[in-house]
């Protein structure tokens, strides 16, 4: 009894986790249990009816919203539990039928024949940096839209800068503006304090992540990935951040892959057919790089910025950093001048410039803890 393995899916929500328990074995019996509540001592208990007379428990559940909590829980009681990616859960093409039950059972069914992709499960420490770093990406956009509907207004009113905006020249021309109708002017401020509130909102996030990094177990591959070229501190924590400890990829083909930076491929017989890129995994870590990407299109040099923040580095990166450098500034523009299309040509450079940041990564050393 004691090498019985008992495979439990679990479907969460907020309120309540719907519980489908598979015997171990290929016709191991698939039976649901009920919806418990989702709470600690609710799994508890789960667990402990479960798990009597030595019988292992594998959990697993698909990430969502409710975070690792539960995983971290379960793995603390010294159980397996996985997070699984929702996207790459096998599913019929004829199944037209999707219930809490049905897709508790599945998972757990699917967990026991092997069939289920784990997530990378972040500790507590690297999961508050990301939170941190995503606080800050929230407050950009909130920038963004608060620029965008002072332009708007502006627009409206028919009053056009025609320079740099966002500047204190820009600042005291807005200041210096005249309406006929009184209201306009309180509406004006209104979006200038609007704008105002959301800069300091994003400046103070952007201190606190450098105030923050030198306690994270990542920083050092912060750091050595700054010796790229579009690859500041902010930049830098953030794709760290997202993407968690790189040397769990084996290969840089894998990061691309996961970063949804290949192309997609619909293949059969004798016929190759490629498409455009996936787009899978990581949105917000695809995206800075292919922002990235974009400064590769000038000539490569050291800029004063960029060799303060090698300074430190060690020899081996910044030669692997001036090697990217030289590489996709050539390849950018040979790209160009075949008549690509710039955001074609732009991905292409992201997709590489991953397999540098998959090189730098390998030659840190993370601390231990």
């Amino acid at each position: 009894m004691g090498d019985h393995i008992r495979y439990v899916g679990l479907d969460v929500h907020k309120e309540g986790i719907v519980v489908a328990v598979a015997e171990g074995g290929a016709r191991g019996e698939v039976r649901e249990y009920g919806r418990i509540a989702n709470t600690p001592t609710a799994l508890d208990r789960l667990a402990s009816k479960f798990g009597h007379d030595g019988v292992r428990l594998r959990f697993c559940y698909e990430a969502g919203p409710c975070g690792y909590g539960i995983q971290r829980q379960l793995s603390a009681r010294g159980h397996d539990c996985v997070v699984v990616a929702p996207s790459l859960i096998p599913r019929r093409a004829g199944d037209r039928i999707k219930t809490d039950r049905r897709d508790a059972a599945s998972l757990a069914r699917l967990h026991r024949a092997g069939e289920l992709t784990p997530v990378w499960v972040p500790d507590p420490g690297h999961e508050a940096m990301r939170d941190l770093v995503r606080a800050r990406l929230d407050a950009v956009h909130a920038l963004r839209r608060a620029r965008q509907q002072l332009s708007g207004f502006l627009l409206r009113q028919g009053c056009h800068y025609g320079r740099p905006a966002w500047t204190k020249l820009h600042r005291r021309w807005l200041a210096g503006l005249k309406f006929e109708q009184a209201v306009h002017h309180l509406v004006l401020e209104d979006y200038v304090q609007a704008v105002e509130a959301a800069e300091a909102r994003r400046d103070r996030l952007t201190a606190q992540i450098a105030a923050m990094l030198p306690d994270w177990t990542l920083a050092p591959v912060v750091a050595a990935l700054q010796a790229l070229r579009g690859m500041a501190l902010v930049n830098a924590a953030t794709l760290v951040a997202e993407l968690g400890d790189l040397s769990r990829f084996a290969n840089p083909r894998q990061l691309m892959a996961y970063l949804g930076l290949v192309p997609s491929e619909h293949s059969s017989g004798a016929g190759v057919r490629r498409g455009g890129l996936t787009k899978a995994g990581n949105s917000a870590a695809r995206r800075l790089l292919i922002e990235a990407a974009w400064c590769y299109r000038f000539p490569a040099r050291l800029s004063r910025e960029l060799l303060l923040r090698q300074e430190e580095l060690p020899k081996a990166i910044r030669e692997i950093a001036w090697k990217a450098q030289t590489r996709l500034c050539a390849r950018y523009r040979r790209l160009t001048r075949t008549g690509k299309p710039a955001n074609v040509v732009t991905a292409a450079i992201a997709r590489e410039l991953a397999g540098f940041i998959w090189a730098i990564a390998r030659r840190v050393t993370i601390p231990a803890g």
